[in-house]
């Protein structure tokens, strides 16, 4: 079965304007970034448009909220996933979109709260 490129959005959450409109061959997921005319954004939000056809609802479209954004330095695969921060800290939340709740803009490296994590 072959992969049909799907038509996406590229909408900014910060003014609501579409940025551009691509075709996709892959999945686009939260905490993913994605270069467009030379800018990196960091997708925020993934939605699907359905339409419906001979009385079957068909994924027609797909949008994305995305911000702008750089790609951080300290980012390390966890499980498969790529993880913001250092792991090794008590306080970091593990997560694509966010180093922690103390200093989520970083860097960890000069943070005064850092606490090594108990295994």
């Amino acid at each position: 079965m072959e992969l049909k490129a799907l038509p996406t959005d590229i909408v900014s959450s910060d003014s609501r304007a579409v940025l551009g409109h691509i075709k996709l061959d892959r999945s686009l997921y939260p905490g993913t970034y994605v270069d467009i005319d030379g800018q990196t954004y960091q997708i925020l939000v993934r939605r699907h448009q359905y339409q419906l056809k001979l009385g079957r609802y068909y994924l027609h479209k797909a949008i994305v909220h995305v911000k702008e954004t750089t790609v951080p330095e300290e980012r390390t695969l966890l499980k498969g996933t790529w993880v913001i921060g250092d792991i090794t800290c008590t306080y970091n939340a593990r997560s694509e979109l966010m180093r922690c709740a103390i200093n989520p803009s970083g860097p960890c490296g000069e943070c005064t709260h850092y606490e090594p994590a108990k295994s």
